[in-house]
This record gives structure tokens, C-alpha cells and sequence, in this order.
């Protein structure tokens, strides 16, 4: 089974995904690191190079054609189910978790702006009013994933009981 987590940026999919593989003894599949390793940049050089418009060509592109292994957990950038048809073979080829969070909670968790592209020249209360808009624009792509769970003070275990309780 292939799980894919998704979310806001600073959600902690990338956390939770090492946190849930480790419980199934399965890999984790970082989509991010992946395109930084195919493509020897940064997310925040590769969208100065190829623009948002390209990167999310390339992400869709590595989504769709990676080899996963059999069972894996796989985190996703933030905006990935929010292009193409990515949600929904998401869906079609795996099990979707969207960890949902509040917007007060993902600004205290965003300190670190400048690897985040999208964010990086905000300050707090702008930060608050983007992620508002964004979480308004998204949510009905993340809505889409077939469980949704709180992602405030969630760890592997919870994660994982709550799979358990969809399956």
C-alpha cells in the first residue's frame, strides 16, 4: 500500500511520513528531496529558474513516474494535489491522508521562510493572511484525500490508527 501525505506547508508531512514508516517498516518517499536529488537544486532555485509553472510540471511529472516500492509512505510538497489530475491519482493508486492544521498553528511552525519560495519575503501577519487564502484556495483539493486528521500534536501512532480505522 502506498500512503501519500499531504498538506499545508509546515504541516509536518515530511516528519509524520519518517514517523508512520518507521511504525510499517516500510520506506519514505520525500517528492522534495527526490527533485532536489534528480535535479541537483533547490525547490527555491529550481521555481527561480523554471518558475512555479515549471516546478509544477516537474513535481506532477515525478509523482506519476517514480518507482515506488510496493508498500512506502510518501510525502508530498505542499501544492502537488492542487495541480493537474494529481489528487486523484493520488487516490486511484494509493491511500490519501490529508493533515489538516490550523493557520495560527503552521505561521509558528514557518520560521525558517527562505527555503519556502512562496513565503519567504512574508512577515507573520502577512504570512497569516496568505496561508488563510491558500488553505481557502487548496481546500478543496486536500478535502479530496480519503482520511483527514488533525495534525496538531499527531504522531506516528495516531497516524497510523487512524489508516487502520479507514481501511
Amino acid at each position: 500500500m502506498k500512503i501519500f501525505l499531504i498538506g499545508y506547508m509546515g504541516c509536518g508531512k515530511s516528519t509524520k511520513a519518517k514517523q508512520l514508516a518507521h511504525r510499517l517498516d516500510c520506506p519514505v518517499i520525500d517528492l522534495d528531496a527526490e527533485i532536489v536529488s534528480k535535479t541537483g537544486k533547490s525547490i527555491a532555485e529550481y521555481f527561480a529558474e523554471f518558475g512555479e509553472g515549471g516546478f509544477r510540471d516537474y513535481e506532477s511529472e515525478m509523482l506519476k513516474t517514480y518507482d515506488y516500492p510496493e508498500t512506502c509512505v510518501v510525502a508530498t510538497g505542499g501544492g502537488l494535489p492542487c495541480f493537474f489530475d494529481n489528487m486523484e491519482w493520488m487516490n486511484a493508486n494509493g491511500e490519501t491522508v490529508y493533515l489538516q492544521m490550523d493557520p495560527a498553528a503552521l505561521v509558528s511552525r514557518l520560521h525558517n521562510r527562505q527555503k519556502r519560495p512562496l513565503i519567504k519575503d512574508l512577515d507573520d501577519e502577512q504570512l497569516l493572511v496568505f496561508i488563510k487564502e491558500k488553505l481557502q484556495e487548496r481546500d478543496p483539493f486536500y478535502t479530496k484525500a480519503k482520511i483527514i486528521v488533525d495534525a496538531f500534536d499527531l504522531d506516528g501512532e495516531k497516524l497510523e490508527e487512524a489508516l487502520k480505522g479507514n481501511s
